[in-house]
């Protein structure tokens, strides 16, 4: 199993890249970061009727590569890339804010963010409270996997208004890549495609330690 998950996490899985090839000749996206079954127009209506759709767990993974998930639980330790991108100075602008208004704020960031992720190839793994954690894995992201991360980040960056330092959300983000264990994590109901591991960790402290405006990236993730 564990053999199984590691060939499907960096891409090497047997099948994966024809079907990949199959689905990517029919032109609509988004599509599965994995199978690469597409989500919209007519490639979307085919993949539907063929229970290809996007699945509940993890809007980006379509129904079918989430069952195969379920089927074999478990993972594998593999490199990849992963970005926290965490609002700065949050307890204040809530102060500042009608709870409504904070709340609009917070789903524009996190909707802002899943498009950025979204078009490097990343996986959002999470928003939790103000903070998004993305994961840019091989099988998905392709080799450049850290390279994706980072751009993700600085885009990030740019469409908040932070690069230009007239944020209308002021964000901090950390990019690291390492060693990570990738996987189905949990048991009957509460299940969840995630990673876990100090990579995760270090990814996390890297956010928390950027100022606003500021990607701080790990020597790991440069030499990547």
């Amino acid at each position: 199993v564990e053999e199984t998950w590691r060939q499907m996490l960096t891409g090497e899985i047997s099948g994966l890249q024809s079907m990949r090839r199959m689905w990517g000749a029919i032109p609509s996206a988004p599509r599965c970061k994995l199978c690469n079954a597409p989500f919209s127009g007519p490639g979307g209506i085919l993949t539907r009727m063929l229970a290809f759709g996007p699945s509940r767990l993890n809007r980006r993974l379509c129904k079918w590569c989430i069952r195969s998930i379920h089927k074999q639980p478990g993972g594998a330790e593999v490199e990849i890339s992963l970005l926290f991108a965490d609002v700065r100075g949050s307890t204040a602008l809530a102060e500042k804010m009608a709870p409504g208004e904070y709340s609009k704020l917070l789903a524009r960031f996190y909707g802002t963010a899943a498009k950025v992720i979204d078009e490097h190839d990343g996986i959002v793994d999470k928003f939790v409270g103000d903070a998004a954690v993305a994961l840019f894995i091989p099988g998905f992201a392709g080799a450049g996997h850290a390279a994706a991360a980072i751009g993700a980040a600085r885009d990030l960056l740019e469409r908040t208004g932070d690069g230009a330092g007239e944020p209308w959300i002021p964000i901090g983000v950390g990019v690291h890549t390492g060693p990570t264990f990738v996987g189905s994590v949990g048991e009957g109901d509460a299940v969840d495609f995630t990673a876990l591991g100090d990579t995760v960790n270090a990814a996390s402290r890297l956010s928390a330690l950027a100022g606003a405006g500021e990607v701080l990236i790990s020597a790991e993730a440069a030499e990547a």
